[in-house]
């Protein structure tokens, strides 16, 4: 169980219509919302990895400390949001500290940990992946093997794997996808509100049954929110950002009463990725 903690406003699909001057004015929900998902898991047993955006964790050390408290992992979202592949690496190094120091600051822990905004580690920014290796990250979670508009490396592996990056090793978690055919379905996310849920149920079951390996879902905190305030954007981004939002909390918890679900850091302890590590420079070739 993934979540990346971060505000409605924060969404990449919004920059056209919410400046980063503009989100200390904005009416803030992700408190409420995260401390809802807090609820919920401790309700049905579940631990998760809490990917926080630095931006929010400034703001609300409190929320990060009872993530943490409450037995979840805390990793980092990165601090500003932006997509990987619209920085330079030393932009996205700087980026990558502060919100570590301010993870690390509310949670009292270490971050192991990084998911991209917007799952933007792909072909053209795969230097990341050298970035967080000499940062000294055990794990990431970035890399979508699907088709997509804005992200997504649809030939890298679907499974939990290991990179050499930098004289270094990390390990991969992939966003989960079920194989229809030929095709990658992906799961979670957005993906979790559009399609109906016995979908999502049988492609979690079939990836962790059939395929022997744990299925990566993730979350927005948002995305239990339908009363969150309505933004003018383009008719895709309003399907994608709220579609659905009335049922998601209900699904979640058939979800939570169907599966376990346990934070990346237990993965990374049961040491099951494959010891071959996968090249990306190669694979992008």
């Amino acid at each position: 169980m993934t979540i990346d903690v971060e505000d409605y406003f924060h969404v990449n699909a919004f920059a056209q219509v919410v400046s980063r001057e503009d989100w200390a004015t904005m009416e803030s929900r992700v408190v409420r919302n995260t401390e809802r998902l807090l609820d919920l898991f401790a309700q049905y047993g579940a631990r998760g990895t809490f990917f926080v955006l630095g931006w929010v964790a400034e703001r609300h050390p409190d929320l990060v400390a009872r993530i943490a408290r409450d037995g979840h992992e805390v990793a980092s979202h990165s601090y500003w949001h932006r997509l990987v592949y619209d920085l330079t690496p030393d932009e996205f190094r700087d980026d990558l500290r502060r919100a570590r120091d301010v993870i690390e600051s509310a949670a009292g822990v270490r971050v192991r940990g990084f998911r991209a905004p917007s799952w933007s580690i792909v072909e053209r920014s795969l230097w990341a992946l050298d970035v967080l290796a000499e940062e000294g990250y055990d794990y990431d979670a970035s890399i979508f093997p699907i088709h997509h508009d804005v992200y997504g490396i649809p030939d890298a592996p679907r499974h939990p794997h290991l990179i050499h990056r930098s004289g270094a090793s990390l390990v991969e978690l992939p966003g989960c996808t079920a194989t229809v055919g030929a095709a990658r379905v992906p799961i979670g996310g957005g993906y979790f509100r559009l399609v109906p849920y016995a979908v999502t149920s049988w492609a979690i079951r079939r990836y962790a049954a059939a395929e022997r390996q744990p299925a990566v879902f993730y979350l927005h905190p948002w995305e239990i929110d339908p009363d969150q305030p309505r933004l003018p954007v383009s008719g895709l981004s309003r399907l994608r950002h709220y579609g659905n939002l009335q049922h998601t909390e209900q699904r979640l918890q058939r979800l939570l009463r169907e599966f376990r679900f346990a934070p990346i850091r237990d993965l990374i302890a049961s040491n099951t990725w494959p010891e071959t590590a996968v090249h990306y420079d190669e694979l992008a070739q």
